[in-house]
């Protein structure tokens, strides 16, 4: 049995998937999730507001990584690739923290730039399931950035990464002329586009999906998505742990994660969003198979 293991260390949580790899003949044709991790670390919060990772930040990620190691070492990890992104791009202190890591966790971290993210988010290939008389709006939401992506015939034509994220909303180090910039992208890459849908990625409009009770493989509905924000926005955040059973780490961001979605459809014109429900860790397992075929 080959199995690898996928490490995303983003801007609100870091998580590792671990893998079991189907053979067909030669060729590496699928995976199954065998064990998935989520550590709810926050790294943005530091590099955003600080522009660097605090000492306490660096010591629960390395204690996070040694973890990681012993579960890959017990699982007998062939293979993996451990992707950091907005936040440790952030970060000035970056560098020394992947070095730490490498010499105490024996784990070798990439720093990803906006553009290699979305190839990786887009690793899965989601486009050879869509409509492909319909054209798509690929959003990607994340603690620190948005990742979009204009799909038309199955194929990207145009993609960007933005400063836009749960955490940095959070932590009000959005900028204007960032949402500005946005809007104008989008207008332009979406304008002549007819019967435009969207395609959502992220833990959080993952949990919305659920939350919705809509069936798989069914859209949601701007207006659905609306009227949930609506909803999760009048309880306080207590009450939307205490009440709604949201963990503490997603309470709080499921908010800004919802006004993103909502202002990109709407800038947009896209009145559906569809939610296959992976992400970045399932991009880079997926990555992983292609690069070892």
């Amino acid at each position: 049995m080959l199995r690898y293991a996928a490490i995303d260390i983003g801007s609100n949580a870091v998580r590792l998937l671990i893998a079991d790899i189907t053979q067909n003949g030669d060729r590496l044709s699928s995976f199954k999730k065998n064990t998935l991790v989520r550590v709810p670390l926050r790294l943005g919060d530091d590099a955003f507001l600080d522009q660097e990772l605090s000492d306490k930040k660096i010591d629960d990620l390395v204690k996070t990584m040694i973890a990681f190691r012993n579960l890959m070492d017990v699982y007998h990890v062939s293979e993996y690739l451990a992707c950091a992104t907005s936040a440790m791009r952030e970060a000035k202190n970056g560098k020394q923290v992947i070095e730490k890591v490498k010499e105490l966790a024996n784990i070798d971290i990439e720093i990803v730039e906006g553009q290699r993210e979305a190839s990786i988010i887009y690793s899965n290939h989601i486009e050879e399931n869509l409509d492909i008389k319909r054209s798509y709006l690929y959003i990607d939401v994340g603690g620190g950035s948005t990742e979009l992506s204009v799909f038309v015939n199955r194929q990207p034509i145009a993609s960007k990464s933005f400063n836009l994220g749960t955490i940095r909303i959070l932590d009000n180090q959005d900028k204007e002329e960032t949402w500005n910039e946005m809007k104008e992208w989008i207008k332009q890459n979406t304008k002549d586009l007819k019967q435009i849908a969207g395609i959502g990625t992220g833990g959080n409009i993952n949990k919305l999906f659920r939350m919705s009770g809509e069936k798989d493989e069914m859209p949601l509905t701007f207006l659905k998505l609306k009227n949930m924000y609506n909803e999760l926005n009048a309880y306080s955040l207590k009450e939307r742990i205490s009440v709604l059973k949201l963990n503490p780490d997603r309470a709080d961001v499921i908010i800004p994660a919802c006004e993103i979605y909502l202002t990109v459809m709407k800038w947009a014109g896209i009145k559906q969003i569809f939610v296959p429900k992976v992400g970045m860790v399932d991009g880079i397992i997926n990555l992983l198979m292609e690069e070892n075929l």
